[in-house]
């Protein structure tokens, strides 16, 4: 199925949906950080949605590894498992935060002061962080363009694309483990 337009993007169709999708997605989350559910305790997803982000990173990999092996399908069904995994991620990820209250890093006695003490790792904290966020929202289109060029059978543009989709969805999954890990400390247990 080739619904290539002749400036060779996905069809009118799939580019307003993939604009829809990757403008909503980051305006909702946003949205929904704004509401507080009260009396559910989902503590136990943090954990859960690194681990989410740890095989997703796993997954990217092994589909670079399926594609260069030349096994086309192992490749797109990885991917698929990927963005199913991602799509969970983003799922557990807002109902957590809907649910608690933020854990800020520096804050080891949960009275909402962040202890001076810290030193500079809350630097390099905060710039993993907001590198990971804005890579997050950029990766949406990039990785959804990139998977629908692949559906179109346009490889050189998927091919293209996934020169800059792969190591930004590498990195924000990886990321996503490392803020995990650097602030774990500091949830309330």
């Amino acid at each position: 199925m080739n619904t290539t337009s002749p400036n060779n993007l996905p069809s009118s169709k799939y580019r307003k949906l993939v604009v829809a999708v990757s403008i909503i997605i980051p305006i909702a989350v946003a949205a929904l950080f704004g509401i507080k559910i009260e009396g559910v305790d989902l503590s136990f997803l943090p954990p859960f949605y690194a681990t989410l982000n740890g095989v997703t990173a796993i997954l990217l990999i092994l589909a670079l590894a399926f594609i260069k092996m030349g096994n086309m399908k192992l490749h797109q069904r990885t991917i698929q498992v990927s963005l199913g995994i991602s799509f969970l991620f983003l799922v557990c990820y807002v109902a957590y935060h809907m649910t608690s209250d933020t854990t800020l890093f520096g804050d080891l006695n949960h009275d909402g002061l962040v202890d001076n003490n810290i030193g500079t790792i809350k630097y390099v904290y905060y710039f993993i962080l907001a590198s990971h966020i804005l890579l997050s929202i950029a990766v949406i289109p990039l990785v959804l363009l990139t998977y629908l060029f692949a559906m179109e059978g346009n490889y050189t543009k998927h091919k293209k694309y996934t020169r800059f989709a792969f190591p930004i969805w590498l990195y924000v999954a990886i990321t996503g483990v490392v803020v995990y890990w650097m602030i774990s400390p500091y949830y309330v247990h």
